[in-house]
């Protein structure tokens, strides 16, 4: 039980309270016990150093980490101390990437169907050279595939929605599917629907 509670998210604020990455439990514990992080409550953003946070018996139902000697809360949000610069990284070319960055939606007809009737299309066809890559790959319904085949668009008279780009990385990008409640109130809604946009 223990060892997959410390294997959840815990989001990381910079000094600034700006999001900038999500760790797991086990490794915020591990910050704020070093004092290089403070425990953040995000119902009235009281902050927490390691030995005010383990005097904090753990509210009725929620996660907590038994220790011979005590119960311990797990956080979910924890603030860094001194300011960190923003990470910078690029966003891996792979399948769920794409599949994120194209919102599982065809790039020719823009229908959205479920992942499996969905399929990778080079743009410029690897018979000719295409290249799997951000720039040339897309989403493409079965039918809208068939259609194509190893064509370009213009070829086949088809046009792309939106032409293909590698996406910008966001400091959440590697929270992925992950989202808990409270971390809602230090990030905005549209930062969620903007985390893999061009």
């Amino acid at each position: 039980m223990n060892s997959a509670i410390l294997q959840r998210p815990t989001l990381v604020l910079n000094r600034d309270w700006q999001p900038i990455h999500v760790a797991t439990v086990a490794r915020a514990l591990v910050m704020v016990y070093q004092g290089t992080a403070l425990v953040v409550d995000p119902d009235d953003f009281s902050m927490y150093t390691w030995s005010d946070w383990t005097e904090l018996a753990p509210v009725d139902g929620d996660p907590f980490i038994q220790s011979v000697s005590l119960r311990l809360r797990v956080p979910e949000v924890v603030a860094l101390k001194e300011f960190d610069r923003v990470p910078f990284h690029s966003v891996p070319f792979s399948r769920r990437n794409l599949f994120k960055r194209d919102h599982n939606t065809c790039q020719y007809c823009g229908r959205q169907v479920a992942a499996e009737l969905l399929t990778i299309d080079h743009v410029i066809p690897r018979a000719k050279g295409g290249e799997s890559t951000w720039e040339n790959c897309v989403l493409a319904c079965t039918e809208c595939n068939r259609r194509k085949g190893s064509r370009t668009p213009e070829e086949a008279g088809m046009k792309l929605r939106r032409k293909p780009v590698r996406p910008k990385w966001r400091p959440l990008y590697a929270a992925r599917e992950i989202r808990v409640e409270s971390w809602t109130r230090f990030i905005s809604e549209a930062y969620w629907n903007v985390t893999l946009e061009k």
